[in-house]
C-alpha cells in the first residue's frame, strides 16, 4: 500500500479507538482492552479488505465477518460506525436499555453485524458454516472471524478448525488476537494455548504470524490468504491489549471495565494527540 493509504488507515484506527472509549465510557461498562488491541484489524477489514456496502448491509454477495470474541463489540461497533453503517454519535448509547447497541453483537438490531455472538468458541463455528454454505452455493464471498487468545482455550474452537480443514475452506480466514491477556491474567498461566501457530498448522491451516498493529504486515497476510487453495488460513496477530491508551496497555484489569470520567479524559487526550500527529 502507499504511504498515504497507510496513513489514512492509521487515522481511521485512531478514530475507532476513540469510539471504543466513547462507547465504554457512555455505557459505564464493556470491554475496552481487547477492542483496542484489535482496532487495527477491524480497520483494515472494514476499510480495505472486505467487499461490503454500508448502504446494503444484507447484500447476498458481501464478505462476512463474525466477531467470535463477541465481548469486544465496542471495537466492532466503532469500525462499523466510522464505515457508515450507523451514526458515530450513537456509540455512547452502548448497553443502554433502549439502545440497539448491546454489549454483544446482535445481527437483528445492528446494521453490518453478520452474526450474533458472545458465547466464546461459538463464533468460529458459525463462520465455518457460512464458509461451507458459500462453497455449496458456488459463491465467491469470503468469511473472516476474529477470536481472542483466551477464547481458543475452548474445545469447540478446535472442533471448528478440524471441520474447516476437512472441508478445505479456503474462503475462510481465522484471525487470533494474541494480546497475551484474558480476564484472569496471562493466558500462558491461566491455560496456555501456545504454540498457537503450530497447533493451527497441525489442524491443517495455512498460518501467518504478524504484528497486528502493522498495516503492511496485515495486508501481506491478507493478500497471501487469498492465494491459498484447498485449506483455510489463520492469521495469528501479536498485539498489545489496551493499545494506545497508556494506563490500559498490557493491563488485564482493563479487559472488562469502563473508564470513569477522569480516565476518559486521559484516554481521549492521548488518542487526540495521536490523531493530531497523524493528521498534521
Amino acid at each position: 500500500m502507499t504511504l498515504q493509504e497507510k496513513k489514512q488507515l492509521q487515522i481511521t484506527a485512531c478514530k475507532v479507538r476513540m469510539g471504543v472509549i466513547e462507547a465504554t465510557h457512555g455505557a459505564k461498562a464493556g470491554h475496552p482492552g481487547g477492542s483496542l488491541s484489535a482496532a487495527d484489524m477491524f480497520t483494515y477489514l472494514y476499510f480495505k479488505e472486505m467487499n461490503i456496502d454500508p448502504a446494503n448491509p444484507k447484500w447476498a454477495d458481501r464478505d462476512r465477518f463474525v466477531l467470535s470474541k463477541g465481548h469486544t463489540a465496542p471495537g466492532l461497533y466503532a469500525a462499523l460506525a466510522n464505515r457508515g453503517f450507523f451514526p458515530v454519535e450513537d456509540l455512547p448509547t452502548l448497553r443502554h436499555i433502549d439502545s440497539y447497541l448491546q454489549g454483544h453483537p446482535n445481527m437483528n438490531t445492528v446494521p453490518g453485524v453478520d452474526m450474533s455472538t458472545g458465547s466464546l468458541g461459538q463464533g468460529i463455528s458459525c463462520a465455518v458454516g457460512m464458509a461451507l454454505g458459500g462453497k455449496h452455493q458456488g459463491k465467491s464471498f469470503r468469511v473472516y472471524t476474529l477470536l481472542g487468545d483466551g477464547e481458543i482455550q475452548e474445545g469447540q474452537v478446535w472442533e471448528a478448525c478440524m471441520a474447516a480443514s476437512h472441508y478445505k475452506l479456503d474462503n475462510l480466514c481465522v484471525i487470533i488476537d494474541n494480546n497475551g491477556l484474558q480476564i484472569d491474567g496471562d493466558v500462558a498461566k491461566v491455560m496456555s494455548p501456545y504454540p498457537i501457530d503450530e497447533k493451527l498448522k497441525a489442524f491443517g491451516f495455512h498460518v501467518e504470524v504478524i504484528d497486528g498493529h502493522d498495516f503492511d504486515q496485515i495486508e501481506q497476510a491478507m493478500n497471501t490468504a487469498r492465494t491459498i487453495k484447498g485449506q483455510p488460513t489463520a492469521i495469528v496477530m501479536k498485539t498489545t491489549k489496551g493499545k494506545d491508551v497508556s494506563y490500559m496497555e498490557n493491563n488485564a484489569g482493563w479487559h472488562g471495565k469502563a473508564p470513569n470520567d477522569a480516565e476518559y479524559e486521559v484516554a481521549m487526550t492521548e488518542l487526540k494527540a495521536i490523531l493530531a500527529g497523524l493528521e498534521g
